[in-house]
């Protein structure tokens, strides 16, 4: 499995997980199956977002509810992992959404794709980054 993002996005997320060294960030993509389209950056609101996420329910609302309206669809999420590897960890798998969507993980330099395979269990997915412009929220 492979899917598309630009150069653009990566490098977004990159800085966005910078910018907080301590805490998880995270967002929602959208886009279609073969291709990320756009990233709408979120706050965390875990109770403890050291080790874990929660995408603002209100931002996760916005974008279901623009999607049914015509606009990009909702393919996934993107978080860090600050003291971490760009893995899935243990929580991740405990909180998988729906199967078949996307997890970014960026480790705060590189960022790998993964697919949730099962209720549990994620597989990793090619990240094709290409040249093309980022859209961001």
């Amino acid at each position: 499995m492979r899917v598309a993002i630009s150069s653009g996005l990566v490098e977004r997320i990159v800085a966005l997980a910078a910018a907080e060294p301590h805490r998880e960030i995270c967002g929602l993509l959208l886009g279609t199956q073969d291709w990320i389209e756009e990233i709408v950056p979120a706050a965390n609101v875990a109770t403890d977002p050291t080790v874990r996420f929660e995408v603002d329910p209100a931002v996760q609302f916005d974008v279901m509810r623009a999607a049914r309206a015509g606009g990009r669809a909702l393919i996934g999420c993107y978080h860090s992992h600050p003291a971490g590897q760009a893995t899935p960890s243990r929580i991740d798998a405990a909180t998988i959404g729906r199967i078949g969507e996307y997890w970014l993980i960026c480790d705060g330099q590189k960022v790998r794709a993964w697919q949730a395979d099962t209720t549990a269990s994620f597989v990793e997915v090619v990240l094709s980054v290409q040249p093309r412009a980022c859209v961001t929220s």
